[in-house]
């Protein structure tokens, strides 16, 4: 059994002041026992969405040096929810997912597929596509706690990504986001406890939490859900950690006694 860390947040547009929120949040989690934790989406940087291509690093850039060395520091595998990653085609940049092991190594790095451009009905209009481009990769990491599945929020409605990951042998699937609240307090506990019973993965959500701007408010509750579908952890308002245990035996019993996986005609 291990412990895994949901981290919530609410990341602005000072991308030092959210790196130090997220270095302390990493070390609470990691002072709890946990040995996996995750951070949200854009957990780096929050801004104005004209300024996201300034925002934008490379994958050895600062912040990932940074989570890197706080991995290393901490023994502890890390979740870099998600960056804006530069060199995008285009002139667009990524949204990218970095896991790191307890040695400060890169195990694995996931580019956002599916991007949000969508109006949802609370004054703001999202084309995430202006400034990102999609990736095209399903990433499955090895990891000391098992083979994990990586995603990026909006992900989340596509079910055929997870699906992948659990053909990919997947135990656990990663769903770092920054929902709005107009979609997630209708969606968001939804969407993640069908991603795991119709897997039978536990999944690690990390969140966005509060008002990042006049127009982008998220909605938070980070969680951690099992592999039957329950909620075993969820931070509440404000800055928090989602904090609860993997149990790979109740994982494989689940799969042994409802066998859906080894079911599937389509």
């Amino acid at each position: 059994m291990h412990l895994v860390a949901a981290v919530q947040m609410t990341s602005g547009p000072e991308k030092q002041a959210n790196l130090e929120t997220a270095t302390r949040l990493v070390r609470q989690a990691a002072g709890r026992g946990a040995r996996l934790v995750g951070l949200p989406e854009n957990f780096a940087w929050m801004g104005p969405d004209a300024e996201r291509l300034a925002a934008a690093e490379p994958l050895d850039g600062l912040t990932l040096t940074r989570m890197a060395e706080l991995a290393r520091g901490l023994g502890v595998t890390l979740l870099a929810g998600s960056i804006l990653e530069s060199g995008a085609p285009g002139g667009r940049a990524y949204n990218t997912s970095v896991l790191f092991g307890p040695g400060g190594e890169r195990l694995a790095a996931y580019r956002k597929i599916h991007l949000f451009d969508v109006e949802v009905g609370d004054g703001a209009t999202y084309r995430e596509s202006a400034a990102v481009a999609p990736g095209s990769e399903v990433v499955v990491a090895d990891t000391e706690l098992g083979k994990v599945g990586l995603s990026v929020c909006y992900d989340l409605r596509f079910p055929e990504l997870y699906r992948r990951c659990a053909e990919g042998g997947a135990r656990l699937l990663t769903v770092p986001a920054a929902f709005t609240l107009t979609t997630g307090k209708d969606h968001w506990e939804v969407l993640l406890r069908a991603r795991a019973i119709e897997n039978q993965c536990y999944v690690l959500a990390p969140a966005q939490w509060g008002k990042h701007s006049e127009k982008r408010v998220t909605y938070g509750h980070a969680m951690v859900v099992d592999p039957w579908g329950l909620v075993i952890a969820r931070a509440s308002e404000g800055e928090g950690l989602a904090v609860a245990p993997l149990e790979p035996r109740l994982l494989e019993r689940i799969r042994r006694n409802l066998p859906a996986l080894a079911h599937r005609r389509l």
